[in-house]
C-alpha cells in the first residue's frame, strides 16, 4: 500500500496534511492549493485503487503562518489582464498580502487546455462568459467572446499587440488626464514588453511579454498574397506597426511563440510569481458587490463553494472587465439613479456606469478558396495588417485592414472561407451595458449600435472599397473568388452601403464603461490613477477606464494602464508600511 502526503494552504493560519492511501504503490498525484477549508471527498475515477483520505491541521513554516495569518491587504476582483498585472506588481512588495480571485477556472502548474495555449485562432466557447451584444437595429444579437479564465481575454483572443497610435493618448492628456500623455505612457509600453525583432528608442527588451512578427517564410497564401496586394495598389511596406512613424502594411505584432498565446496570466504570473507566500489566486469566484465601512470599500461580497462568503481588505481593486465591471459597481450602488433604481439598489455613488460603452465597429467581405488545399485550418486566423488614414478624418492610422485565413464564428466549427476585416479605429458612435436586476450571475444587455453616425459609415465603406481593390490584384484572385456579398461587380456602392449596415460586428474590444476623468465630470467614474471618486480604497484597473478609445486593439493598453496603476499603488502601500514600522 502507497500514501500519499500533500500539505495545501489553508485560511486556518496552518497547513492542511492530505493522506491518500492507495491499495497500489505506484499510483500518485499532485497537491492543489485549497480554495477553502470546506474539503468533500469523493470517489475518484481518475484512483480507481484510493482507499481512504485523511485531512488534518499541519505545521506551517513561519513564513506561511505569517502570510495566513494577516488581512488581506488587496483583493483583485478579476484576473484579467489588468488583474494579473496588478497581482505581479503588487506582490513585489512581501510586506502586502494579495488575493487576485477569478470566477472562471485558474490553471497554475497543469497543461493549459488546449484551446487556451492555441494562439492561432481565439477560443470563443470552453472559457467564455456567454455574453451577447446588438451591433445594429434591427439585428439578432451576436456573440461577444469574453474570456472566463485566469488571464481574462488575453488567455482567448487572437494575440495581436498594437499600441495605438501617440494621438490616442495625447488625446487623454487634453481632456485633463495630464499623465496619459503619449510621452508619459512610452515608457511603459517599452517596461512590458521583450521585443525578440527590434531594438531602438520604440521598444523594451526586459518585459515579462514576448512580441514578435511572422516572417515572409511563415505566412500563409492569404495572408502573404495580402501584402503583395497592398504593395500592387501603393501602400507602404510597415516592418514594425508599434513604430508610431510608420504607415502601411506587414507583420502584425504579436504575443505569441511558435503558435502558443502568451497570456497576461502567463507573461505577469510565472512559477516564480505565484510562489510568493504573500500572493494567492483563487478561481470560481464570482464577484457579487463591494462591501462597505462608511465610505470606504472594506472588502467585497463574492460566490464560492455553492454559496456565499466575505472577503475583506483593506483596499479593492476591480479589474472585471468592461462588461462585468459595471455590474460590481452598481451592485454596490454606483451607478446613475435610474439604473440603480431598475436593479433595486440604493444610490451610494451617482456616477455614469454602463451608459457608454466604447468598442471598435468591424464588418468583412467573404471568400471561397479557389481549391481545397488552399484552406488549411491550423493556419493562423491573423498574421498581418494594413493600418492606413481615412480620408474624412486627417488623423494617421485611424483605419485598419486585415486578411482572415479561416472564417472563426462563436460555436460554430471553423468554416473554410477566407475574409478581409475592416474596422474602424476611432468611432463616434457609442452603445450601453444594462443591467437589468441586482443577480451577480445574470447576463447583462449589450446594445453596441454601430454605424449609426454617418462618418463610422463611411469610414467603413470606404474600407470595404479598399478591400474590393485587394481582392481584385492578381495574388488574392489566384487564390480566392468573392462569396459575400454577391454582385459587387455590378452594383458595389449601393450594395456595400447596405451590407455593412446589415453585416457588422464588434471587434471585441469594448472599453469605457467606467471611464475615468475629472472629479467635476458626472460622467467618469474614476481619477487619472483608477481611484474611485466619493469614496476611498476602491480602484478600477481594466479597459473600463479608457476616456476614449484608442485606434488599435486595446489588449497592450490595458497591459500598459495596469502597469502604471500598480505602480502608483505600490508607491502608497509602501508609504504605509513605512508608517507603520
Amino acid at each position: 500500500m502507497g500514501r500519499q502526503r500533500f500539505g495545501p494552504g489553508s485560511r486556518l493560519g496552518r497547513p492542511l496534511i492530505l493522506e491518500m492511501a492507495f491499495t497500489d504503490r505506484s499510483e500518485s498525484c499532485r497537491p492543489v492549493r485549497a480554495a477553502t477549508d470546506r474539503w468533500h471527498t469523493r470517489r475518484c475515477p481518475l484512483f480507481p485503487t484510493l482507499r481512504s483520505v485523511t485531512l488534518r491541521p499541519g505545521k506551517a513554516t513561519s513564513e506561511q503562518a505569517d502570510a495566513m495569518s494577516r488581512k488581506t491587504n488587496v483583493v483583485i476582483a478579476g484576473a484579467g489582464s489588468g488583474g494579473c498585472v496588478l497581482a505581479a506588481r503588487l506582490s513585489e512588495l512581501p510586506d502586502v498580502n494579495v488575493l487576485l480571485v477569478e470566477a472562471g477556472p485558474v490553471y497554475l502548474d497543469e497543461r493549459l487546455p488546449a484551446d487556451i495555449e492555441n494562439g492561432r485562432q481565439n477560443s470563443m466557447k470552453a472559457h467564455d462568459w456567454g455574453y451577447r451584444h446588438l451591433p445594429r437595429r434591427p439585428a439578432p444579437r451576436l456573440p461577444m467572446p469574453r474570456g472566463r479564465v485566469l488571464g481574462g481575454s488575453s488567455s482567448v483572443n487572437t494575440c495581436i499587440a498594437l499600441r495605438g497610435q501617440p494621438w490616442d493618448y495625447d488625446e487623454w492628456a487634453d481632456l485633463g488626464l495630464t499623465e496619459w500623455g503619449w510621452d508619459a505612457c512610452l515608457p511603459w509600453f517599452r517596461r512590458m514588453e521583450r521585443d525578440l525583432d527590434f531594438d531602438n528608442e520604440w521598444h523594451g527588451q526586459e518585459g515579462p511579454l514576448p512580441i514578435r512578427r511572422h516572417r515572409p517564410e511563415e505566412l500563409n497564401p492569404w495572408q502573404a498574397a495580402f501584402l503583395e496586394a497592398t504593395d500592387i495598389l501603393g501602400y507602404p511596406s510597415c516592418a514594425d506597426s508599434n513604430d508610431p512613424t510608420t504607415t502601411g502594411a506587414g507583420p502584425h505584432a504579436m504575443n505569441k511563440l511558435s503558435g502558443k498565446r502568451i497570456s497576461a496570466a502567463i507573461a505577469w504570473l510565472s512559477p516564480e510569481v505565484r510562489r510568493r507566500p504573500n500572493l494567492r489566486i483563487e478561481g470560481g469566484v464570482t464577484v457579487d458587490r463591494i462591501r462597505w465601512q462608511g465610505s470606504r470599500a472594506c472588502g467585497i461580497d463574492v460566490l464560492r463553494n455553492g454559496g456565499r462568503d466575505v472577503i475583506e481588505a483593506d483596499e479593492v481593486v476591480i479589474a472585471a472587465g468592461a462588461i462585468a465591471t459595471p455590474g460590481i459597481l452598481l451592485r454596490s450602488g454606483i451607478g446613475h439613479e435610474d439604473d440603480l433604481k431598475r436593479i433595486g439598489v440604493a444610490p451610494r455613488i451617482r456616477r455614469e456606469v454602463g451608459r457608454r460603452l466604447l468598442d471598435h465597429p468591424g464588418t468583412a467581405i467573404f471568400f471561397e478558396p479557389i481549391r481545397p488545399d488552399l484552406f488549411r485550418p491550423d493556419d493562423a486566423l491573423i498574421q498581418t495588417v494594413l493600418r492606413y488614414s481615412s480620408s474624412m478624418d486627417g488623423k494617421p492610422n485611424d483605419m485598419l485592414l486585415q486578411p482572415g485565413s479561416k472564417l472563426d464564428v462563436p460555436g460554430l466549427p471553423t468554416m473554410d472561407k477566407f475574409i478581409l476585416m475592416a474596422a474602424v479605429g476611432k468611432p463616434k458612435d457609442e452603445g450601453r451595458v444594462v443591467y437589468r436586476s441586482a443577480d451577480p450571475l445574470e447576463r447583462p444587455r449589450i446594445d453596441s449600435l454601430f454605424f449609426r453616425s454617418e462618418e463610422d459609415l463611411g469610414k467603413a465603406l470606404e474600407a470595404m472599397e479598399i478591400a474590393v481593390a485587394l481582392s481584385e490584384t492578381a495574388p488574392m484572385r489566384r487564390l480566392a473568388k468573392p462569396l459575400a456579398p454577391p454582385g459587387l461587380a455590378h452594383h458595389r456602392p449601393r450594395l456595400l452601403r447596405a451590407w455593412v449596415k446589415r453585416f457588422c460586428d464588434s471587434g471585441y474590444h469594448p472599453s469605457g464603461t467606467a471611464m475615468m476623468g475629472l472629479e467635476g465630470d458626472r460622467t467618469a467614474v474614476a481619477d487619472s490613477r483608477g481611484r474611485v471618486f466619493e469614496c476611498e480604497g476602491l480602484r478600477i484597473a481594466d479597459g473600463s477606464l479608457l476616456p476614449t478609445m484608442t485606434t488599435a486593439n486595446i489588449h497592450l493598453t490595458i497591459l500598459m494602464m495596469a502597469e502604471r496603476i500598480a505602480d502608483w499603488m505600490k508607491a502608497e502601500l509602501a508609504g504605509v508600511a513605512d508608517a507603520a514600522a
